[in-house]
Parts: C-alpha cells; sequence; structure tokens
C-alpha cells in the first residue's frame, strides 16, 4: 500500500495527516504511539502495540492460595474512599 500525502504547517512545526487507509492497515488508533526512523532516505512508520491481555492469561496468572489483602467489595457507590 502507498499514498501520497502533503506536508502541512501547524502552528511553528510541520506535520502529515495519515489517510484512513493507512491508518486502518496499521491498525493504530488516536492516541497510539509510532516510531518513524529514517532508512536510505525513506521513513519507516512503524506502529508501537501495547500489550494485549486477555483474561484467562490473567486469572492464570494468580498464584495459588491468593487471596485479596485489604479489599472490600460492596455494592457501595458514591462512597468512594482515595
Amino acid at each position: 500500500m502507498s499514498a501520497e500525502i502533503t506536508i502541512s504547517k501547524w502552528g511553528n512545526s510541520q506535520g502529515l495527516r495519515l489517510p484512513k487507509e493507512v491508518i486502518n492497515a496499521l491498525d493504530i488508533h488516536i492516541g497510539d504511539k509510532v516510531k518513524i526512523t529514517v532508512e536510505e532516505d525513506r521513513a519507516v512508520i512503524v506502529p508501537i502495540h501495547k500489550k494485549k491481555y486477555d483474561i484467562e492469561s490473567l486469572v492464570a496468572a494468580i498464584p495459588e492460595g491468593y487471596t485479596p489483602e485489604g479489599e472490600l467489595f460492596d455494592d457501595a457507590v458514591g462512597q468512594e474512599i482515595w
């Protein structure tokens, strides 16, 4: 995939807007981080994906016999302690 875009002035800086097709192909979203490197006069953009967790692996990592200490679970709303 390739796209032709124009560098624009943003305040005292310059910037570029990535087309939706590029954003989707890289599976990146607003607020995500990317790494940009220059390799042989080419800019290479690589997404820095956050590690994704799934509930099964998180639960499997709980030590056997673990019991929460100092944690209170009830239906109280609006009385949170900070």
